[in-house]
């Protein structure tokens, strides 16, 4: 393994001599224990100090540019009391994970997790390694504990003038017994935590030194291209590899699975080439006739279908409707859309039948380490899979990995002719597009009662679409419900809140799932159901003649934290003054709010729209409660990037199918925002505290809707099907 690479593998579960390895008991390791069976003690090593004060924190969740590795670092560096400018990190590898009974915990970076599901135990391992440094110094010092005191890696006895820095006592400290009892610090006394601190691989990032898996050398590397059946659930029927066997650099054509096929050459351009010439017959199966009309048509038919599973249901919603003086109704849709990673999927495999080895950027390591075991057919202790920094990953590295999968069969039999050689597998962006894991197409139809003032009495939303556990974790649907459907749209507590309160409401669903197969798509159902509830309140309020803020605050009273994020955004914003014209065009204004993945989201768009109909969204701003702030300066970077993923979907981001398969194959059919065309993104951040939310995803599904609002504002069209880029914005 070259230098470049040692340092993204685990340095093994025993440092170098002289440093102090950290561990401590994580309570979530009693998954997969016996009922009943005492946890055995399990060693969690977190912290690393080395003699010359460098102090190495170990990241289990992965990095993809949403600043995790940062975040974990500054709470376990806060409670350590180390020196910040001392603090480097690295991961620990999913292998070594399962040889230590998970001692890591959990590997999953998904749904805005990486730091709140893992904060608790994460700093306990700081302060743990802080009591044990500490009672290193006093134990030397022959003196109390409770007369030292530690600042950025030293500590001192104020009585008699010494100190010590942390790697002097990092030896005498690792024989120590780890404590039992560890208090945390209260959040208001945070030092580095909370604190807008440079994040840890900004400077790699800027340089050209951090290798993605796309950059990823291994000596002897053999490089991969593939195609798989471009229809869902289509087979490979034939393929006549002789035809390129004499392509220069081509060293084999492997079939993959039932349903691909790929050239293994010198280069990957090679391959590439070689792939494109290769004459291949494909069996496109009974869905090559779908077309996106007839998954729109099935859709459709379920908004009215007598079968559904409810999501919240309160109160009597058909007396509520039957009784209303008046009714207002809409339906709503939301496409397919892509993940379009700037990063395509890719792993780089050397197999041989004794070990496997993958490198690769992954959001579940662990994942990652069972697709590769699954592949090569060995046990999970003889694969190991070494986590490199995402090109993006919003979902589509998580919870699928069929490329590690692919990867390990190509390498596989590429041994058996070129045996202990690497592999590397990188798709080309037209396979990334036409074999994604897609957000869910869904349709939504809204009805809501009112009375004779126009308040509302009761409100009934019928989603019928897609389910993405159905596809992908098809055991957690219980008695045909799939929870994550109506996030964003739960009353009470839990991970996503409704937000407002009506005398009557049901929400449910009729799954209706067609042959592309779904996935986890950064911020997942609360885009959607976002659009659906808050422009179809927006339609209310105009309906009625009440001003939009003012409707949704008289729904918010058992609401505060809803309401509050919803007042901040609208008051920075100047709701309820006009806003300034730009470039003689008159700028509106639409707002939205919603609750998901345990923070409170809110967000004002102002956009113009001139008179042939082309949009400018100007300027959004949006505010946040994620309870706690690690770093405020990452969290704003956070927010802004989700709007700028978020607007993407919004203007561009629809997939279509016609022949059975996905017609965007590449950015010039499925673009990407421009710089030029990104509003100014100003964050409110308000942190209540008392609880821990997430920043990467809940702005995303404010993006949508806000700017929707706006529209209306503007032109008085109601825009009800996504993305903007097929719709007429000529005023109405």
């Amino acid at each position: 393994m070259s230098a470049t690479l040692s340092r993204r593998g685990f340095m093994g579960s025993v440092a170098a001599a002289g440093s102090l390895v950290v561990g401590f008991h994580v309570p979530a390791l009693a998954q997969g224990q016996a009922q009943g069976q005492a946890m055995a003690p399990e060693i969690n090593a977190w912290v690393v100090v080395k003699p010359d004060d460098t102090v190495v924190i170990r990241i289990a969740r992965s990095e993809m540019g949403q600043g995790t590795l940062t975040g974990l670092a500054q709470l376990v560096a806060e409670e350590l009391e180390c020196d910040w400018a001392r603090v480097t990190t690295e991961y620990p590898t999913p292998g070594q994970n399962l040889a230590r009974k998970r001692a890591w915990g959990n590997f999953s970076t998904g749904g805005s997790r990486g730091i709140r599901e893992s904060q608790d135990y994460v700093r306990k391992g700081g302060a743990a390694a802080r009591m044990m440094l500490v009672q290193a110094a006093a134990t030397a010092w022959n003196v109390p504990v409770a007369e030292c005191s530690v600042a950025k890696g030293v500590v001192s006895h104020a009585a008699s003038g010494r100190r010590i820095g942390y790697g002097a006592l990092a030896e005498a400290a690792a024989k120590l017994p780890v404590p039992t009892e560890v208090a945390l610090k209260d959040p208001k006394t945070w030092t580095l935590a909370g604190k807008r601190l440079a994040r840890l691989d900004t400077v790699e990032k800027t340089n050209g030194a951090l290798v993605y898996g796309s950059d990823l050398k291994l000596p002897g590397m053999l490089n991969a291209a593939i195609a798989a059946c471009p229809v869902f659930g289509g087979k490979l029927k034939s393929v006549d590899s002789a035809a390129v066997a004499s392509r220069p650099g081509v060293k084999k054509v492997v079939r993959v699975g039932d349903s691909a096929v790929a050239v293994v050459a010198d280069t990957w351009w090679q391959a590439k080439k070689a792939l494109d010439a290769l004459p291949i017959e494909w069996d496109f199966g009974a869905n090559a006739g779908v077309q996106q009309a007839d998954i729109a048509a099935t859709l459709k038919a379920g908004l009215t279908a007598a079968q559904a599973v409810d999501g919240n249901r309160g109160g009597d919603i058909q007396a509520a409707l039957a009784g209303s003086a008046r009714t207002i109704e809409a339906v709503y849709a939301y496409p397919f859309q892509n993940h379009a990673t700037m990063e395509t999927m890719n792993a780089t495999v050397r197999f041989t039948p004794e070990r496997c080895e993958v490198w690769t950027p992954t959001q579940n390591g662990e994942a990652a380490l069972a697709a590769a075991s699954e592949a090569s057919g060995l046990p999970p202790a003889q694969c190991e899979v070494y986590k490199l920094p995402l090109g993006g990953g919003f979902g589509r590295r998580g919870a699928i990995h069929d490329w590690v999968r692919q990867a390990v069969v190509i390498a596989k039999e590429t041994a058996k002719e070129f045996p202990g050689t690497p592999v590397k597998l990188m798709w080309s962006r037209e396979e990334d597009m036409t074999q994604g894991r897609y957000h869910p197409v869904t349709q939504c139809k809204l009805t809501a009662g009112l009375d004779a003032k126009g308040q509302i009495t009761g409100l009934h939303m019928r989603i019928s679409g897609q389910s993405i556990l159905a596809g992908v974790f098809p055991q957690n649907v219980k008695d045909g419900k799939d929870p994550v459907v109506f996030q964003g749209l739960n009353e009470g507590g839990g991970e996503a809140m409704i937000g407002y309160g009506f005398p009557a409401i049901l929400v449910d669903h009729a799954m209706r799932n067609p042959h592309v197969p779904p996935g986890f798509w950064r911020g997942v159902n609360l885009n959607q159901n976002a659009v659906y509830l808050e422009c179809f309140l927006d339609e209310v309020a105009h309906a009625t003649k009440q001003d939009p803020l003012a409707l949704r605050r008289s729904l918010m009273g058992k609401h505060p934290k809803h309401l509050a994020v919803l007042n901040a955004a609208a008051e920075r914003a100047g709701w309820g003054k006009p806003a300034p014209d730009v470039g003689g065009q008159k700028v509106y204004r639409g707002l939205a709010q919603t609750h998901g993945f345990g923070s409170y989201v809110a967000a004002v768009a102002e956009v113009s729209v001139s008179d042939a109909g082309e949009l400018k969204i100007h300027r959004i701003v949006a505010a946040t409660d994620p309870g706690h702030a690690v770093n405020p300066q990452q969290i704003e970077a956070q927010v802004e990037g989700s709007f700028a993923y978020g607007l993407t979907a919004a203007l561009y981001g629809a997939c279509t199918v016609k022949d059975g398969r996905i017609e965007q194959r590449n950015f010039d059919t499925y673009p990407v925002m421009r710089m030029n065309q990104m509003p100014k993104v100003e964050t409110v951040l308000v942190p209540s505290g008392g609880f821990w939310g997430g920043v990467g995803e809940p702005t995303i599904a404010v993006a949508a809707p806000a700017v929707l609002n706006a529209i209306f504002a503007a032109t008085g069209k109601r825009i009800r099907d996504l993305p903007l880029a097929a719709q007429s914005l000529k005023r109405a």
